[in-house]
């Protein structure tokens, strides 16, 4: 395993390629940040995946159970998985006109770090401000691109944050 700055990378086994976003479904506004990153992947190479499904388990089989539902996630095609602000710069990287971006995200990840925990701290308080229209495109765009016979988003789970 190796650790840079609040960064936890693994090498999951056996999953296909291309990057998989693990975020919490019962979260509205991890839903709807979630489709953003899939609606900038005009190539198609991310694949959002519930951390509550049952597959994510393998792939988050390294970290504790409390820390898995804690922050999002990043299973990248190389083997790697990152947590929290780390998860920036990989994901950035992959995207459409997004190397400048994680090439910031990348020079400063405690500052990263610590903008992701701002946010992520404050999700509860910030799933209200997500319009009822921007949770169901957010639904509907990750509904697209997730895996047949994995879980869908419903919009109807959990209370860890608003929906």
């Amino acid at each position: 395993m190796v650790s840079t700055a609040g960064a936890r990378q693994h090498t999951p086994q056996g999953e296909p390629a291309g990057d998989v976003v693990l975020y919490d479904a019962d979260c509205g506004f991890c839903r709807w940040c979630v489709a953003k990153a899939l609606a900038w992947d005009r190539r198609g190479r991310l694949q959002p995946r519930a951390i509550q499904d049952p597959a994510a388990e393998r792939l988050l089989a390294a970290l504790p159970p409390a820390a898995r539902l804690a922050s999002w996630h990043l299973a990248g095609a190389d083997g790697r998985l990152y947590s929290a602000g780390a998860v920036m710069a990989p994901l950035l990287r992959s995207l459409p006109g997004g190397r400048l971006p994680a090439a910031l995200a990348a020079a400063a990840p405690r500052a990263t770090g610590r903008l992701y925990r701002l946010v992520a701290d404050r999700r509860a308080a910030l799933g209200p401000l997500v319009t009822a229209g921007a949770r169901r495109r957010a639904l509907s765009r990750i509904a697209a691109r997730t895996p047949a016979g994995a879980l869908a988003p419903t919009g109807t789970g959990g209370a860890s944050c608003a929906r």
